[in-house]
């Protein structure tokens, strides 16, 4: 296949035997979108087809969103975010996934002079780069590098106790998956790496050469919910006796060699997903990161979550069911499924969907699901 690039926004083209094929966007669930890199007005992504390079993509950004958008991301469903969000515009509000600072230069915006934002993140290129970003917002902006789930400690440092407002826009950052020396796409050709700190001990090349079959079969069964964990697993320990596996497309070759072509783009997606979720323990600081959400706001203020996968999602939802349901007292019961007394009203009884535009012109939002609450 020669591959061309797609200069329409809704269309992809392809040569195949000479003979031209046009896909029509509503099909372009075919295709394995890389992340977005930027280009004037719009962003620039690779695409896959049966889990092969077939050219690249172009999507035209909106006036609006382009504003708030940077070599990071997208800020995705930018205006659910800010409404559920800000309650009080001299409040002090959490960003805990600062990432390109696309959510919080709209956030600053929307805060009066006595308005504040803490910034938080993981990775110290982002924080550093978001800090040039927002410079303009002076002391309005406070940001330090840490996890989410040490938030508490974040405002202990501060001298606070309590917040406005928590946002948390979790999953890689499009910087992050473009970038090849991340190793976090397989789209790319970089080193097994996959740490969002960048400094961790466990690395994925730690567990694509050291894992047991069994703790591989595991992981990409349990984080990644792939049906075909077994044969992917098998197959790495059949490579692993030639040699080992040192590149995400090692890795990524591998995958497509015991999956069904049309299965292939998907079971990449899931695999990846599960080794950066056990390098990082990604589910582990959410959790953490959601029980502090309760001690941490004020009344009638708010935590506002964006997630991009069943698992992460699930989590959220469960939590915020949790606290939103006081438990009936039985003495039988040595283990209460709830809390004595609701701590959170659900503001979204469904998760809030990115609009068929904006998925449309941002590929990194289809999958995000919006859920906020109110501390009671």
């Amino acid at each position: 296949m020669t591959t061309t690039e797609l200069l329409a926004l809704r269309h992809y083209s392809s040569e195949k035997n000479s003979t031209r094929t046009v896909w029509n966007h509503l099909s372009l669930s075919e295709f394995s979108l890389a992340p977005v890199q930027y280009r004037n007005t719009g962003v620039l992504f690779d695409i896959q087809l049966n889990g092969k390079p077939a050219g690249k993509g172009y999507y035209q950004l909106s006036e609006k969103i382009l504003k708030y958008a940077s070599a990071y991301h997208v800020p995705v469903m930018l205006k659910s975010v800010l409404g559920y969000l800000i309650t009080d515009p001299s409040g002090i509000y959490v960003d805990g996934t600062l990432g390109g600072g696309g959510h919080a230069e709209a956030i600053l915006e929307r805060l009066s002079p006595k308005g504040k934002l803490i910034g938080i993140d993981w990775d110290a290129d982002a924080l550093q780069f978001s800090k040039n970003r927002l410079k303009r917002f002076g002391s309005q902006l406070i940001t330090r590098r840490a996890n989410f789930d040490e938030l508490p400690s974040v405002l202990h440092d501060l001298g606070l106790s309590k917040v406005d407002g928590i946002l948390l826009d979790l999953g890689v950052s499009s910087h992050q998956l473009d970038s090849d020396s991340r190793g976090f796409s397989y789209l790319k050709s970089g080193p097994l790496d996959m740490r969002m700190n960048g400094s961790g001990e466990l690395t994925a090349f730690d567990v694509i050469n050291q894992y047991a079959y069994k703790d591989l079969k595991r992981i990409f069964k349990e984080y990644g919910e792939e049906r075909q964990a077994g044969r992917v697993a098998l197959a790495i320990l059949k490579t692993r006796e030639k040699g080992t596996i040192n590149t995400t497309d090692e890795l990524a070759e591998i995958i497509r060699s015991v999956i069904f072509p049309n299965y292939v783009n998907k079971t990449l997606s899931r695999i990846f997903q599960a080794v950066r979720i056990e390098i990082n323990q990604d589910l582990v600081h959410l959790q953490k990161a959601l029980k502090s959400t309760v001690d941490i706001l004020k009344p009638s203020r708010r935590a506002v979550v964006i997630s991009y996968h069943s698992l992460e999602d699930r989590l959220v939802k469960h939590f915020f069911k949790k606290m939103a349901q006081p438990c009936e007292y039985l003495p039988e019961l040595p283990i209460y499924p709830c809390e004595e007394e609701a701590k959170l009203k659900i503001l979204t009884q469904r998760p809030v969907r990115p609009s068929a535009e904006e998925a449309a012109k941002n590929p990194r939002a289809r999958s995000a699901k919006l859920r906020a609450a109110e501390r009671i």
